[in-house]
Order: C-alpha cells, then structure tokens, then sequence
C-alpha cells in the first residue's frame, strides 16, 4: 500500500504504476539522459490520455475533478520510475494557479489538463515589479535553478511589489530561460531572467501566498520523494534475496536485513506524513471544530518537508549500499534515485529550514489532531452507544467497571459475551464516546494480554472463573514466560512441568516478571517434554501466584523502583483445569499472548507519562530561548510523534475498510517503542545542569524527565527488542531469508 488508503487509490495507483512499466522502462529514461537537450519526454501525450496531468483540476476545466491526494498518488507512482520530463512541474504549476482567486483559472488550467501546455513554478528568485494605473505589473529579475524551467511554457513566479510578495503567471516565451546543468540527470532546472515584462492583471495570482506555494511543494516533491524511496526499498530487496555471498543470501545477514527494514520505516513514515499534508491541505482530518487553520496546514507541510525528502534520501544511499560495488556504477539506475532524492531536497530547502518552521509552530501550540472522517451510517450507531455509556456512566467505582465489563466495552473486538463483536467502525466510535463520557476503561495491565488467549484457547469454566474479574480491572495478572537463558528467545525455555496425579509439578525460575509482587494469577509456559522442535513440547499454565513454591523476588531498576521480579517455582502444583489449550501446544497460545502484548505496547508510552505535548510544555517553562541545535532536535521528535500518529490513523482506517494494516502496524510498532526514549533524551538535554537532579517525579521536571530517560530504556527491550522487531519487518514485511538456526 502507497499514499493512497482506498480502494480508488490503490486501483488508481495500479493503473499508474502499470501504465508508466509500459511507458517508461529504463531504455526511455537513459535516452532522456543521453539527449543533447532535454524536451518533453515520448510519453507526455499519455499522460494527458490517462488523464493524470489534471486530476486536481476541476471538470470545468478539463480536468478529472479529483483532488491533491490523488495527484500525490500518481505522482509517487511516477516517481518510482524516475520519470524523466515535467510532469511535477506541469502539475504543481496547475495547483498554484488553482489556489489563486480564480482570474487565470479558465486561461490557463484546461491547457495544463490536457498537456497542451508544460508549467514551471521558481520557489525564489529576486524579481520586484512595478504597478501600472490600470493594476498591471511590469516586472524584472532572476528565478535561479526552476525544476522544469527550460520546458515550461508558462512560468508561475513570485515577485516582490509595493504590497509585498505577489505571485504572477508568465508565458515563458516573454523570459530568458538558460538551462543549467543539473544534479539530477533525468530531468532539468532553468535559469529565468525577466526584463520589463508586462503582467495583465488577470495573470496576478491574488489569493496565492508564498506559504501556500511551499505547502504544495511539500506535498507534491514529498509524494515524488516517497515514490523514490519506494523504488530504492523494493530494488534493493529483491537484490538482497538474491546476491550471495559466504554461501548465503546477503539477505540473510543481519546487517543487511536491518538496513532494508530501517528503510523501509523511513519510507512508511514519508508516505504517512505526505497523506496527512494532503488532508489538511484539502480541509480533511483536522480538530473536533474539523477546521484546518492555516498554522494546522503549515504544521503537517512543514512535517512531510523534513520527514519525506530525508527518507528519500536515506533510502538511496543505502540502497546503494546495499547493491555494493555494482550499485556505484553509472549503469546501474540507483545513482539515478539517488540524484533524484537529493534533488528534491535541495529544491524544497533543507531539512533544517523545514526543521526550525515545525519547531516553531510546535512552540507556539500548534498541533494536529487525528481525526477519522466517519461514514454516513455511523450516527445511528454512535446513538446507540452514547446512550448505553451515558447510563454507565452515572456509576460509581467498581460497579462502573463491572458495568463497562458486562457491557462488553473494555475489549469490545472480542466475541460476545466478553466483548461486543465489534467490527473496527464500532471500536472507534466507543473509544470517542467513552472519551466524551469521560469513563475511563479499567486498568488491565498485564490481564489485557491473557483476556484473548483465554477466550482464544480457554475452556467455559476457565473464561467464566477468570474473564469477568480480570476484564473490570479487579484481578491482576503477571506474565511467566521470560527466563534467564532465554529472554527473546522463549521457546528456548527450560522450566520443567511434570504430570502427576491430577495435574502437573511446575519447577525453575522466571524472570522480568512485571508486577509479580502483587499478581494474583500468572500465565506460565514450560516444557513438558524435550521431544521435537522447541516450539513442541511447551504447555500454557494458569497458577496461583499465592500458592505454595511461588518465591517472587523484587528486582531493583536502574530508575531505583520494583516493577520487575524474579519468580521461582518449586514444585508448584497445578491441576489438569487449569492447563489452557492442548497440552504440548501451549507454543500457539503463548503467540497470541505475544500478539497482543505487541500491539498494547505500540499503542502509547508504556507508562512514562513522556509524549510530545509534555516535551514541548517543558520547552515553555525553561525561562530562556532555545539554541538552533535544541529546536532541531525538538523538531526532529515533533516530527517522529506526527508520523506515528498518522500511521496509527492509517491503521485504523485501513481495518474501518477490511484492509490489513500491512506495513504501517508493524513500523508503527517499531517505531513506539523507541519514541518515548527519544521524547526523554530531547528533554534531559534541554534540561542542561539540572540534569543533575535525581531520577524523582516529585522532584519537578528535572525529576520527572531523568527518571523518564531512565525508565524508558526498557520499552526497546521488553515485548521483542528493536533487533527482533526489525527481523520481523525484514522478513514477514519484505520477504527477506529468515535468520539461519544456530549452528548451521
């Protein structure tokens, strides 16, 4: 899945894609390189013919009627082709004008539809007009390096004026436009001079502002970058399923493996945070007024101008590394998506500039909310619940949460009487209403990952004994499963379980057991047989952590607190009824304990209390102006936060549609685990010398934000580590050879 999330996207996004393989191979795009001038491409007459130089436009003029998304689409779909010729110029000319008041729209807009004519827009330039007594201009000045320049027959350009920057629309034949050498190879930018060139007042842009045109910048060159980005991620993966070296796939090689899963994040972070500037930019996903204020646009622009352009060029340099010694050769097409990416960096401006907008409109409270445009048929149902909430509503204490337990609210996917059967549009209506209600869902911890193994797996009587405390919050579960040999590896556990008469003897030691000091139950696996693979042999146990033999050791934490535990078991008994799933086949259940641990995890801060909003409050009370490397930084983790917050909205609506979440659920994982530690750190150093203070939340934000950069260590090791969660990228996401087994 690319930009778009629906089905018209993907089908368009495959109509594209097949479209430019038949239009586009290699041989076009090297002959665009070898040609002594650079002209509109072979192909420029299609694209009018499949109507994707005027998606954006509207009906009326020519164009298909769709909108910007849908451009963005197309365009990422291009750019995986490195599509030589002005395509991204033509179509980015033809969103300026349309943004303006509307005088040029009928002159220019059905020419730029249907590929009659090529369009150019210069970000800067040093070019001031002069007004006449009938409103026109006569300008003057130099645009340097134009994408597309030297092919456009109409220039959108801006100009300083008596009124500040305007933006005008000229017919290139009225400019000197001088081809410079460029970067990128495939395609060219242009010198513009302009001397005492007359502008008519229906070719003054009124109503484009320059933030405007950069926002569409963002978007558009941020699509391209996210197509570029995609081919380096898919080329250089196939490339390392294949390339063998020391007797294996070079895919196969952690390093290797890594590399291509860590790209593959930095593409899904590009295309989440261009699909959200296109929503904002069409007036799409916004507060609960479902206004998109201008700073709100500016915000998300901003965002996609860091994350997109930067993932691009990630992407290529790797893919170049990846590819070795061929992937340096002039042949080889990488360095041509290499070139590409930088170009569209350099276009847009740096990072840092992209950088220092978002830390500002962080710093000045604006942010972006996350919000799903719901279908027409969702009112009637949210009634329903609003009012079933409203009644549990007037409920206090425990009787609430038996209520939202009996009700089925606290796990509503799960099937009935436990949960609700409720499908993804249902689960996002509860969790608004229950918000709006101000009802807050019982504290489950550990017991919101044993509740589906044991409707998954447990018998009547073991659902009906365990599910209803534990789904009100009044049982409190522990998780038995690590071991001293054998952490992320838990299959390579050693704890014996031993039949006896009515039930089975379970002996060894567990450890990093959250919250096993005041536990009343445990799930634990262990090994009732050596026979087989390691994954056969293990049995899923429900014990008593009260019971006799449990020993529950408190492990001190480098934050100086008791969360983890040691738990040693000696001869504990459990019966035969409390045994869940086949015996020997507990290594099934333990995987749905583990799913649904991965998915919590990712779901938040883990705990820490560290997000963004607090980061950026932290920044507000320092008293003093931050250092251009601190509001770097700062932005760098306001932009890491907007894009799991987009790719968790992707999730979400891809299951409102039926769609698997694909990619975006497991580099939303990845990426949630890391992002408190990197809210942490941000603020440990802008804390300076107060850093000094000890790791204490009573101890002000000194206290707070130390213990914070010390608990959070643990949120990349605990559920699967970084290392384990990039294997499963790697492999599960990309198709990359599974690691070897030991020894061979």
């Amino acid at each position: 899945m690319a930009i778009g999330l629906s089905e018209e996207h993907e089908a368009l996004r495959e109509s594209v894609t097949g479209w430019a393989e038949r239009n586009i191979p290699s041989g076009v795009v090297r002959a665009a390189i070898a040609a002594e001038n650079e002209e509109r491409p072979v192909f420029w007459s299609g694209l009018a013919d499949q109507g994707l130089l005027g998606l954006h436009i509207p009906e009326e003029y020519g164009g298909s009627g769709y909108g910007l998304l849908e451009t963005a689409v197309a365009v990422e779909a291009l750019g995986e082709r490195v599509a030589p010729g002005p395509y991204v110029p033509t179509v980015f000319a033809g969103a300026a004008i349309l943004a303006s008041d509307g005088k040029a729209h009928a002159e220019l807009l059905p020419g730029l539809a249907d590929g009659t004519l090529t369009g150019a827009v210069a970000l800067a330039g040093s070019i001031t007009g002069t007004r006449g007594e009938d409103g026109a201009l006569t300008i003057g000045g130099v645009a340097e390096l134009v994408l597309g320049g030297a092919l456009a027959d109409v220039l959108v350009l801006p100009v300083s004026t008596d009124r500040g920057e305007e933006w005008v629309v000229v017919d290139a034949s009225a400019a000197t436009v001088t081809p410079v050498k460029s970067l990128d190879i495939t395609r060219g930018v242009a010198k513009v001079e302009l001397e005492a060139v007359a502008v008519p007042a229906r070719r003054i842009l009124d109503g484009l502002e320059g933030p405007g045109v950069l926002n569409l910048a963002a978007i558009l060159f941020g699509a391209e970058a996210a197509g570029v980005a995609s081919w380096c991620v898919n080329a250089a993966s196939e490339y390392a399923k294949v390339r063998v070296q020391f007797g294996r796939p070079i895919g196969q090689f952690q390093g290797v493996k890594h590399k291509a899963a860590r790209m593959l994040v930095a593409l899904e972070q590009a295309r989440a945070t261009v699909w959200d500037a296109t929503r904002a930019a069409e007036g799409r996903g916004g507060s609960e007024a479902k206004e998109i204020t201008a700073d709100e646009l500016a915000y998300a622009a901003a965002i996609a101008g860091v994350v997109a352009p930067d993932a691009a060029v990630l992407c290529a340099k790797d893919a170049v590394q990846i590819f070795g010694g061929i992937g340096y050769t002039y042949e080889h097409d990488v360095h041509l998506y290499y070139r590409r990416a930088l170009t569209l960096r350099a276009l847009l401006g740096s990072s840092s500039e992209w950088a220092e907008s978002v830390a500002e409109l962080a710093l000045n409270g604006v942010s972006r909310a996350m919000e799903i445009d719901l279908p027409d048929d969702a009112a009637a149902l949210r009634e329903g619940i609003r009012t079933e909430i409203a009644e549990i509503a007037k409920l206090e204490g425990k009787d609430q949460k038996r209520a939202l337990a009996g009700a089925g609210y606290v796990m509503p996917h799960l099937a009935r009487p436990w949960g609700r059967d409720a499908k993804p549009l249902e689960q996002v209506l509860i969790i608004q209403e229950l918000k709006a209600a101000q009802v807050k869902l019982p504290q489950m911890i550990i017991g919101a990952w044993v509740v589906p193994s044991i409707v998954a797996y447990g018998t009547p009587e073991q659902q009906e004994r365990f599910l209803p405390a534990t789904l009100s919050g009044e049982m409190i579960w522990c998780q038995l499963f690590s071991e001293p040999g054998a952490g992320s590896d838990l299959a390579a556990l050693q704890m014996k379980a031993e039949k006896v008469e009515g039930g089975w003897k379970l002996n060894g030691q567990k450890v990093w057991t959250s919250v096993a000091h005041f536990a009343e139950w445990g799930i634990c696996i262990a090994r009732n047989s050596s026979e087989g693979s390691k994954h056969e042999g293990i049995t899923y146990f429900l014990v008593d952590m009260k019971g006799p033999g449990v020993t529950v050791r408190p492990l001190t934490e480098m934050t100086g607190e008791n969360l983890f535990n040691e738990v040693f078991l000696d001869d504990v008994f459990v019966p035969d009824d409390l045994v869940v799933g086949e015996v020997g086949q507990g290594w099934k259940v333990a995987r749905n304990t583990l799913s649904n641990e991965r998915v919590s995890l990712s779901s938040g801060s883990g705990g820490t209390g560290s997000s963004v909003s607090d980061l950026v409050g932290l920044a507000g009370r320092l008293g003093r102006e931050l250092t251009p490397a601190e509001r770097q930084e700062l932005a760098r983790v306001v932009c890491e936060g907007h894009s799991i917050s987009a790719l968790g909205l992707r999730v979400t609506l891809k299951q409102l549609t039926g769609v698997e979440p694909g990619a975006d659920a497991s580099v939303r994982k990845l990426l949630s685990t890391s992002h408190a530690q990197h809210v942490a750190e941000c603020a440990v150093e802008l804390l300076g010398t107060s850093a000094l203070i000890a790791a204490d939340m009573k101890l002000g934000d000194a206290g707070y934000w130390n213990r914070a950069v010390l608990s959070t260590r643990a949120m990349t090791i605990y559920g699967g580590t970084t290392e384990v969660q990039l294997n499963i990228i790697g492999e599960r996401i990309l198709g990359l050879p599974r690691d070897p087994e030991p020894g061979k």
